[in-house]
């Protein structure tokens, strides 16, 4: 069921476009690429198609997924309802390490955009799990508030990095360029970046269901979790790198894209319930899906200009957001 409604998404996302183009030319362009049909088709049609709309839908369910189910495990380890991806200062990282590439031309051009994106976010990430271990809480609670409060400062520190270069060395272009990626850019995602997204989702997904039942302990407290026989600090090294990891990686590909990790795995249990077995894979669907339908939304909104992604995921989440923290909900 989970797998058809992700087809579905990925369906309509290679359908629907800003240009026109019939859904059995669709079809006919994808059996060309796949199967070497042959169908008499414009080059053009077939590009936007294949080249384009396709691969665009693809890493945009792989994000989803990603983010919705690293929301999910925050929110579980930290017991906090409104944790997200984003706390662990990624997606700050991020864009310092996108900007000392681009504008700051860091790496003579041997390194990408998004490699700099990676290793920007994998050095935030880093800070982040430095200060949290120099802390050393001595309780659940104490953890938990540490990990917050380095995210914050982490995230604090490198908006500042990236705001100071882009104020230093860009251009008008550049700045344009660099602001449109930090809210969420699919127009540059070719194929090499499926080949990248889609293992990354399956193998973060397959930890993180393996890890399900620790999850479940874990909403309970770290002592409960131990009580129960989970090796907690193995397995939050395990789900906590993964999701750092994986929302790293796709991040650096498509930039910022907020709220999926903080209001996807509501949504989730509220419809499945809080058992992890059921969440976790009911999460990843509805991430996929979400962003998938929000990247259609970026693309038709407004006639003849593409809206970053960020700007669509946004306009929902932030109602949700004000919702979550107005009735202070807790796992």
């Amino acid at each position: 069921m989970g797998l058809s409604l992700i087809l579905f998404a990925i369906g309509c996302g290679t359908v629907i476009g800003e240009t026109r183009i019939p859904v059995p030319t669709v079809f006919q362009a994808i059996a060309n690429r796949v199967f070497d049909a042959g169908y008499p088709l414009s080059p053009i049609d077939e590009g936007i198609i294949w080249a384009y709309r396709l691969t665009r839908a693809i890493v945009a369910a792989c994000c989803g997924a990603v983010l919705a189910i690293s929301g999910v495990v925050l929110q579980a380890l930290l017991r906090n309802a409104l944790a997200e991806p984003y706390l662990l200062g990624i997606s700050a990282g991020a864009s310092t390490g996108a900007v000392m590439i681009t504008v700051a031309g860091l790496g003579g051009g041997v390194i990408s955009m998004s490699m700099g994106a990676f290793a920007g976010a994998l050095a935030a990430f880093a800070m982040v799990a430095g200060l949290s271990y120099l802390a050393g809480g001595t309780t659940d609670r104490q953890g938990s508030v540490q990990i917050i409060l380095a995210g914050i400062a982490s995230s604090q520190l490198f908006n500042a990095l990236t705001s100071f270069i882009i104020a230093q060395s860009a251009n008008s272009d550049q700045a344009r360029g660099i602001m449109f990626w930090l809210l969420g850019n699919l127009s540059g995602v070719r194929w090499p970046d499926v080949y990248l997204a889609v293992p990354i989702a399956l193998v973060a997904l397959l930890i993180i269901i393996w890890h399900a039942r620790a999850l479940d302990a874990f909403t309970f407290g770290v002592d409960a979790a131990a009580s129960v026989g989970v090796p907690v600090r193995r397995v939050q090294a395990v789900l906590i790198l993964t999701t750092a990891l994986g929302t790293a990686a796709m991040v650096s590909i498509i930039g910022a894209v907020g709220f999926v990790g903080l209001v996807i795995p509501h949504a989730a249990r509220f419809l499945v319930g809080s058992q992890h077995s059921r969440l976790i894979p009911a999460s990843a669907v509805i991430g996929a899906v979400f962003l998938v339908f929000a990247d259609i939304g970026a693309r038709i909104i407004i006639p003849g200009q593409v809206l970053p992604i960020g700007v669509v995921t946004a306009l929902v989440g932030a109602p949700a957001f004000a919702f979550i923290l107005v009735r202070g909900q807790r796992l």
